[in-house]
């Protein structure tokens, strides 16, 4: 196996401006930044909906998960960071639809903001590759 690393992109602006991958893969690991619900054009899908945001965000990473060679079946931990964890159980949902039979390892944890005040979530996730 090639134990290189490969640095995945989004295309989100944040990405040169901060200097982070989206994902990067080294040998059989895969790990998936923060990732907000960020719609195509740079806007914020789902403004207050945290079951939606959680949606976008899962979906952002599996693209990303994809592009470095890995599935949803490959991860073993997430990270659901909310702004309001009395929600957490519309985000347990949209996590509980991707992962129902995967059964990664899970956190839930409050945060006091995100960079943009309209995120209630980010998603981060780490998988290892068979």
């Amino acid at each position: 196996m090639d134990l290189g690393r490969q640095m995945v992109s989004s295309g989100s602006p944040l990405e040169p401006r901060i200097g982070f991958s989206r994902a990067v893969r080294k040998g059989a690991h895969v790990v998936v930044a923060g990732t907000a619900p960020i719609g195509d054009g740079g806007t914020t899908v789902g403004r207050g909906d945290v079951y939606a945001q959680t949606v976008r965000c899962l979906d952002i990473a599996e693209t990303a998960l994809a592009a470095a060679g890995a599935s949803l079946g490959d991860v073993v931990r997430t990270r659901i960071m909310l702004t309001d964890v009395t929600r957490w159980e519309e985000a347990a949902r949209a996590h509980g639809e991707r992962f129902a039979s995967v059964r990664p390892a899970c956190t839930f944890v409050e945060v006091s903001r995100f960079i943009d005040p309209d995120w209630l979530v980010e998603v981060e996730i780490d998988a290892i590759l068979d």
